[in-house]
């Protein structure tokens, strides 16, 4: 009897690759994939555990999936992904009813993980976490018109709040042959939006080569012929080099569209973080960027109530925020990390400060962004469709200013038919609160 696998795969697009490594090594083992628990014999758990609300998230699915597992046909439940590696000695521990914990670099185990599983027997295994293969075959769970494309995993930057180089390992690149073969296959099979992520992508090939070859991978990608659109995440602001900006400028089919986290604007502050710049530094890197790249946009994240942030150091960050008018902001309240350095800083601020905090810079980019989507108006941009609402009779999709499931939405009507994942034209002539609105012209 063929046997049936599901997964819930939670946190970043980087756990995300993950979780497509392993669906196809099941699917190559015969496993067939469902997508409801109730019809699964083994659920796999890919966990987050970056903060305390993804590390919530991870184990309330966990529980929720062992609810399914005393009440139907599910036999088993694997947890993989971070909160498997941060806390290996734990989850057995505090959760018995878990069938099998593996760690990162045990990925390749997952088959193994599953048989027992359904054989009635727990599994673990913790080997060396940078034992994780960055390479192999996926099964997509996005749509299949774009794809994430992880050119590197782990992180050597070590900032003061941050779980990852623990969690992970250092900061390892794939080789620039093995990047382009993955991303020849999807295109091949249809990908037109290749989204580029490690945790650093800008300190791609670095530990391989000596040197950043960030600028060097996108030449060669941009001659893949059916790819259309080229997206970078996570781009660190020191090592955004005027190499890097030419190779955005030379190169077509990467989007003018920078995701570059800066956390913080107070040079007391990024320095506690254990992160180069300042107000100074990042202002003037965000007017070079918008004087070399025609049309960037520019998104970032910010941290409020870091340990020791003063009224200045808080002032300084909303005022850089409403001079600087950047594209996309998210703003998070700092999550106290244990086994991270800035756990035990002295001048831990108040929880409920840090959030009145975030919510007042994101009140000032909501007034930003309703200003930016005015310059919108009777403008046309590409858009690659996402899908087609029947309710409104129209179709919803992005511009190159949007990355999937973080940024903005492009709502559209249509006189003509037009197929998930084209790129379309479109003109727009209205707004609402998070969304444009036009017509394909």
């Amino acid at each position: 009897m063929a046997k049936k696998v599901g997964m819930i795969s939670l946190g970043c697009p980087k756990n995300q690759v993950d979780a497509e490594i392993m669906l196809k090594k099941l699917v190559d083992a015969g496993y067939i994939l469902v997508d409801e628990a109730n019809k699964a014999d083994v659920v796999i758990v890919n966990t987050c555990a970056f903060i305390e609300d993804s590390k919530k998230e991870s184990i309330d699915s966990i529980l929720e999936m062992i609810d399914y597992k005393e009440d139907g046909n599910l036999k088993g439940v694997v947890v993989t992904g971070c909160l498997a590696q941060r806390y290996a000695d734990e989850v057995f521990t505090e959760i018995p009813e878990v069938d099998a914990v593996i760690g990162l670099g045990a990925n390749d185990d997952i088959v193994k993980a599953c048989d027992s599983v359904l054989e009635g027997e727990q599994y673990s295994s913790f080997p060396n976490k940078e034992e994780m293969p960055l390479d192999g075959g996926r099964i997509l769970t996005t749509p299949e018109y774009f794809a994430y494309l992880r050119i590197a995993d782990g992180c050597s930057n070590c900032c003061s709040y941050c779980a990852i180089p623990s969690i992970r390992g250092k900061f390892r690149s794939r080789k620039i042959e093995d990047v382009l073969d993955e991303a020849n296959a999807l295109c091949e099979k249809g990908v037109k939006e290749l989204i580029l992520v490690a945790q650093d992508t800008t300190r791609y090939g670095e530990d391989l080569y000596g040197e950043l070859k960030l600028p060097e991978l996108l030449d060669k990608l941009n001659k893949i012929e059916n790819l259309q659109w080229i997206r970078l995440l996570y781009c660190y602001p020191e090592r955004i080099t005027d190499e890097l900006i030419d190779a955005i400028n030379r190169n077509e089919k990467v989007c003018h569209y920078i995701d570059m986290p800066m956390q913080h604007v107070s040079g007391r502050i990024l320095k506690s973080m254990n992160r180069p710049g300042d107000r100074e530094s990042l202002t003037a890197l965000i007017n070079k960027l918008r004087e070399k790249i025609e049309d960037v946009v520019i998104r970032t994240t910010f941290i409020t109530g870091f340990p020791g942030e003063t009224e200045e150091d808080f002032t300084a960050l909303s005022e850089f925020v409403n001079e600087m008018k950047l594209d996309r902001v998210g703003c998070f309240a700092y999550s106290r990390e244990e086994n991270t350095p800035a756990y035990d800083f002295p001048d831990q601020i108040e929880k409920e400060d840090a959030l009145n905090r975030a919510d007042i810079i994101m009140e000032q980019q909501y007034r930003i962004n309703d200003e930016k989507q005015e310059s919108y108006m009777d403008k046309t941009y590409d858009v690659i469709v996402d899908g087609y609402d029947s309710y409104t009779d129209s179709y919803y999709g992005r511009t190159y200013m949007d990355a999937p499931e973080i940024d903005n939405n492009i709502v559209f009507t249509s006189g003509y038919e037009i197929e998930v994942g084209e790129i379309v034209p479109v003109e727009i002539f209205d707004k609402d609160e998070y969304s444009l609105i036009g017509e394909a012209v």
